[in-house]
């Protein structure tokens, strides 16, 4: 019989380090989190989607041991980059929540660079905003296959436990699963695509509220105009940075808030000091798109990322609690916490 996985509801509490005693900064960013484990990753896995102009390619990381393992559906930027923004990309978060026991699942969507298909005749492009949430809809309709097609990860899922985890135009896709609001493109009439299977939301430097972009981005990006926060329910940790604005998108400098500040609770937002749109590097490894790289940013990113799906999953872990405690104690905070 396989021992139970640190996902598993039968598995005992893992022991988690402390700022103290624990891995190097890197590793945790002074957060204590559980032991890490061997990764294994798998791709591509490829869904057909009827209608969709290429498949639906994706990567799986997971745990190498474990069974009753969450799930994280990962929707990665729009980024000017070939293949950051694709299956390819975040290895520095999605590497390190595999290691500490979720199965993370990256799709590819239609406006990734490498598919050269943001100035196709589609009344969806340059963002495919529906298609994006449709293609993290398909996953988890084609949960079975994505379990078949990689060696050794049947049976493995607790489907019970799903969250959805989105950076910048990623977060938006996610901020949809959740309840925002949005539109079609063909018409502009009001969509729902939330998504109950979805039980937590990471929004990380998503786009804010549509009636306060900037006129030049929303008319390339009309889709991101219908986007308001009333109706985003699920519970969602909202992560920005104190220095993420460009006044080419919107001129509120708190922009990327509003998934918070507009929505109803229960919410989390961290706002980590310092950081830009890249929240120290999250996308790639040594990415030049990065302008504001700093490992120890992006390890207490993920770290605490890690810890708050890990309570907002499973009620009653102290992940979270613990993780904000020890947020609070450092000598110099990353970042800080608020929550309704």
């Amino acid at each position: 019989m396989s021992q139970p996985g640190p996902g598993s509801n039968h598995a005992p509490p893992a022991a988690r380090t402390s700022p103290e005693s624990g891995p190097p900064f890197s590793e945790a960013g002074g957060i204590p989190v559980d032991a890490a484990t061997p990764v294994t990753t798998f791709s591509p896995v490829v869904l057909e989607v009827p209608g969709r102009p290429v498949d639906l390619r994706m990567k799986v990381s997971a745990p190498a041991t474990g069974d009753d393992l969450p799930v994280i559906l990962f929707s990665h930027g729009h980024g000017p980059s070939n293949f950051v923004s694709s299956l390819h990309g975040y290895g520095p978060v999605v590497d390190f929540w595999a290691a500490h026991g979720f199965v993370v699942i990256q799709p590819t969507h239609l406006d990734a660079m490498m598919l050269g298909l943001r100035e196709a005749d589609d009344p969806d492009a340059p963002a495919y905003a529906r298609s994006r949430v449709e293609d993290m809809r398909h996953v988890l309709d084609h949960l079975d296959q994505v379990e078949a097609a990689v060696p050794g990860l049947a049976g493995r899922l607790d489907r019970s436990r799903i969250a959805a985890v989105g950076h910048s135009m990623g977060g938006h896709t996610v901020g949809v699963l959740a309840g925002q609001s949005t539109a079609d493109p063909a018409d502009g009439s009001d969509l729902d695509l939330s998504d109950d299977r979805v039980k937590a939301a990471v929004l990380l430097a998503a786009p804010g509220h549509g009636e306060d972009l900037a006129p030049a981005v929303a008319e390339h990006y009309p889709a991101l105009k219908a986007t308001a926060f009333h109706g985003m329910t699920t519970p969602a940790l909202v992560v920005v940075g104190d220095k993420d604005w460009n006044a080419h998108f919107s001129q509120r400098r708190d922009w990327h808030c509003d998934a918070y500040s507009r929505s109803p609770g229960p919410k989390s937002l961290l706002t980590l000091f310092g950081a830009e749109h890249g929240l120290g590097g999250i996308s790639s490894y040594d990415a030049k798109e990065t302008t504001d790289e700093n490992p120890e940013r992006v390890a207490a990113l993920r770290a605490l990322v890690w810890a708050y799906l890990r309570s907002a999953l499973y009620p009653g872990d102290r992940a979270w609690a613990d993780a904000t405690a020890a947020l609070a104690a450092m000598a110099t905070p990353v970042g800080a916490v608020e929550s309704k």
